[in-house]
């Protein structure tokens, strides 16, 4: 029998419950072959269907990341029913990035119950997962960052609880992942670590090239580093993506971003390790944000490395159960997210060039996930590093994941609205009332044209606010075009220019204003019209029209603008 093993809420003690289901004596693992990843939303590249339907025999399944309920992830991803519809003809494999294999507190066996279900449902035969910490209570860190285990006792051995946790809650392998690496934390190499790991749970090994890049950068060390003596043999999964390497002063780190390209030395690594990874089941690429003409490029590449074509299945023994020992938190996850965050100083913890660097990455992911909620209120009062620490050292940040249910947006708002209370900065109140004001636009339904009709795009609406912001609207896309511009010139952003934005924001013209609000993917772009142009959209939020109604100077503006719709 399986053992499922329940932490009780607030305490260290655990419950012992048998489950319904006999545990297997082995894994009998499929050979999957090439693999595309994916986030299952049709408004990403590359869409892996899409290419296959083109391009069939290009790759031969897909690894999907989604949350741990299965129902959760039919509402929320929009691919799911094309994945689900044909799952039997382009095997699927769940890498669930919401699972922590680090961190404070154990994953509560519900969370567990959903993944095993949702794992049975899709028929993955294992499920891979980052070694690291990612949410708090279901909370994701922004851009889903995890934060890295130490590499020493206390991180092992919190490590091997978690993992032997989930893994009791699983009738498949969980396949360990080697996580990202910007600090060096920990006297052991991240091979030895995964080593040590694989050793005490007897779990499987998903090896990332890039991952690796990035530990072997920030110590310095060789590509190939520790190979030797890692136990490659279990090994069933190999991933590759894209990562930028950048350079300050003796040290280099890889930020693994996998809209990226490929690092060639990545490619290289991997034509050296398929052959010697003889339990390897499954490569994926993964490819998220890569044009389709891109992916195709090193799919083929790729598929030459990994050819088309069934293997037999390999047979793994199942561990034997042990009991999964106390969390004991000996390495202090809650001090790395506050020297992470910039809530403590980088010197506080080991590795200050690393910390600080990986302060740097998780700062910009920061300001991007704000910048599409408050674009202009982030750039007034959170514009610079030393500003958006601020923000992130701040108690609303802390309190989005120490108490949980709220989102990094909304704990901005309440930061920004405290700020504007201390600092008295009435024009910076306006854009604050302007950008909190913009959801509730698009709460309103409009009405849809009928044939020879016209009307408003459904990505468009009219708003109003009693002070003219046209200026300071045109200023933050003006002033941001020209800093990054120098930037890119002399090697250095000059944040002290965001003042002009503080002075045209300190005048703003009298209204009422009328703007147009467009929803783009990246957040809500906001721009001025004419007078007629402003009546004939707010005439169209009320009823759409016939195009012979109104003058045909507008209507071209508008469809020229993507303002309407034809029915």
């Amino acid at each position: 029998m399986y053992l499922d093993w329940r932490v009780a809420k607030g305490t260290r003690r655990v419950y012992v419950e048998a489950m319904t289901h006999a545990a297997p004596e082995a894994w009998t693992l499929p050979w999957r072959g090439l693999g595309l990843s994916s986030n299952l939303s049709v408004a990403d590249v590359p869409q892996p269907y899409r290419m296959l339907d083109e391009s069939p025999g290009l790759f031969d399944y897909v690894e999907y990341s989604a949350p741990l309920s299965l129902e959760a992830s039919k509402a929320h991803a929009s691919l799911f029913p094309e994945m689900w519809r044909r799952r039997h003809e382009v095997p699927v494999l769940f890498h669930p990035v919401h699972l922590n294999l680090w961190g404070p507190a154990l994953e509560p066996a519900q969370a567990l119950m959903d993944l095993e279900a949702h794992a049975r449902a899709v028929e993955s035969p294992w499920v891979g997962n980052d070694v690291g910490w990612w949410h708090v209570e279901g909370q994701p860190f922004p851009g889903y960052l995890y934060f890295t285990p130490p590499f020493n006792e206390a991180g092992l051995e919190e490590c091997v609880t978690h993992a032997l946790h989930v893994q009791r809650h699983l009738s498949r392998p969980l396949a360990l992942e080697n996580p990202a690496v910007l600090a060096r934390r920990g006297h052991w190499h991240v091979l030895d670590f995964m080593a040590k790991l694989h050793a005490r749970t007897g779990l499987p090994l998903l090896l990332d090239l890039g991952h690796l890049f990035s530990h072997q950068l920030s110590a310095g060390l060789p590509l190939e580093s520790g190979l030797d003596g890692f136990p490659l043999d279990q090994v069933i999964e190999l991933h590759i993506a894209g990562g930028v390497v950048t350079h300050r002063g003796a040290r280099s780190f890889y930020v693994d971003d996998h809209t990226q390209p490929v690092r060639e030395e990545l490619f290289t690594l991997l034509a050296s390790l398929i052959p010697r990874c003889p339990s390897l089941r499954a490569v994926t690429f993964e490819g998220d944000g890569h044009p389709p003409e891109v992916a195709l490029a090193s799919l083929r590449r790729l598929r030459k490395l990994v050819p088309a074509g069934a293997r037999p299945p390999l047979t793994l023994r199942v561990p034997e159960a042990v009991d999964v020992p106390p969390l004991t938190e000996g390495s202090q996850p809650w001090a790395l997210f506050d020297a992470g965050y910039a809530a403590a100083p980088a010197s506080s913890v080991e590795d200050e060039a690393g910390t600080v660097a990986d302060q740097d990455f998780r700062l910009a992911v920061v300001a991007e996930v704000l910048d599409r909620e408050w674009p202009l209120t982030r750039l007034l009062l959170a514009g610079t590093r030393e500003s958006l620490a601020a923000f992130t050292g701040s108690k609303e940040f802390r309190k989005t994941f120490a108490a949980g249910g709220r989102s990094p947006g909304q704990a901005f708002a309440s930061w920004a609205m405290r700020r504007l209370r201390e600092q008295k900065e009435e024009g910076a109140s306006a854009v604050l009332t302007l950008e909190m004001l913009l959801p509730s636009l698009f709460m309103r339904r409009v009405p849809a044209p009928g044939p020879g009709q016209v009307g408003l795009a459904e990505d468009v609406r009219l708003g109003s606010l009693p002070v003219d912001l046209s200026e300071l609207v045109y200023a933050a896309r003006a002033v941001r075009r020209h800093l990054t511009a120098r930037a890119w010139a002399s090697g250095a952003l000059e944040l002290s220019g965001l003042e002009t934005l503080l002075q045209v924001s300190r005048r703003p013209e009298p209204g009422p204003w009328t703007f147009i609000a467009r929803r783009r993917s990246g957040g809500t772009e906001l721009t001025s019209a004419s007078g007629g142009l402003v009546g004939f959209l707010g005439k169209l939020a009320a009823q759409a029209v016939t195009e012979a109604e109104v003058d045909p100077l507008l209507v071209a503006e508008a469809r020229e603008r993507g303002l309407i719709r034809r029915g």
